[in-house]
């Protein structure tokens, strides 16, 4: 008795390794510049934290009392000089679109295969920066604040000083994906409908934002606004801001599907 076997098709396997290997195209693709991504972020980081290391120097050296020394770091607690950076991601988001998108289109990359290795690249470098800036804010908090009493990684934006390792890993991640993914969305309103795309897109934001600002004063409003900021804090805030990265992503990837790159 001769035992037959049947072939079982490959062309699916085939297919979908072709497409881990367009997507993994599309990450190294946007690695390229590994100046722009890896060197440029942490030049603007470290000329910042010197800027602020000579701001705590000259604070606390013509501050003599204990209670205002106390006060000083009460306030520098409020730190936003982490946040130059998050605007650098958001320039990266936006060239990751509007500079690659074009170019890997001429290799044959299909659209999804583009939006998802994108998206890959977002998520690793977010994770990646994440890391580095929760080193960093451990570093802050073990030696008080660089020895200075300063605070710049670990400000209560982010958990603050008594946040554990895997929150501020948590804030920091959320945040970066924000505004990576924000940037992209951008990016593709205006390779899909160019400077009109702009226009409306900012037109109808300021819109929003003058209509709301509106309700809110007509209504009295501004306790309940500052009491849901309150209530929710820091890590609240930024856990919401995971629904416009969502929204952002899965818009991004529609408008790209009929989007056309023009030169």
């Amino acid at each position: 008795m001769s035992i037959v076997t049947r072939a079982e098709p490959t062309e699916p396997l085939v297919e979908s390794a072709d497409a881990g290997n367009r997507i993994l195209a599309v990450v190294r693709l946007h690695l390229v510049n590994r100046y722009s991504v890896f060197a440029v972020p942490w030049m603007i980081m470290g000329g910042i934290f010197l800027v602020n290391v000579a701001i705590w120097w000259i604070i606390f050296a013509s501050v003599t009392s204990d209670a205002d020394r106390a006060d000083a770091r009460d306030g520098i607690a409020y730190s936003g000089a982490l946040f130059y950076i998050f605007v650098y991601m958001l320039v990266l988001g936006i060239q990751a679109v509007a500079f690659t998108f074009p170019f890997a289109l001429g290799f044959s990359v299909t659209r999804r295969d583009f939006w998802l290795g994108s998206a890959l690249t977002f998520i690793a470098l977010s994770a990646a920066y994440s890391a580095g800036l929760t080193i960093l804010a451990a570093i802050e908090v073990a030696t008080d604040g660089w020895g200075l009493g300063g605070t710049m990684f670990a400000s209560f934006y982010f958990g603050g000083a008594d946040a554990s390792w895997i929150e501020r890993f948590g804030l920091y991640f959320a945040t970066y994906l924000f505004f990576y993914f924000v940037g992209a969305a951008i990016a593709t309103i205006y390779q899909r409908w160019r400077n009109n795309g702009m226009l409306a897109l900012f037109g109808t934001l300021g819109l929003a934002l003058i209509v709301s600002i509106a309700l809110v004063s007509f209504s009295s409003s501004w306790p309940a606004v500052g009491a849901w900021f309150d209530s929710n804090g820091p890590t609240g805030v930024i856990a919401w801001s995971l629904v416009p990265t969502v929204v952002a992503a899965i818009t991004g990837y529609f408008i790209l599907r009929r989007a056309t790159p023009k030169n």
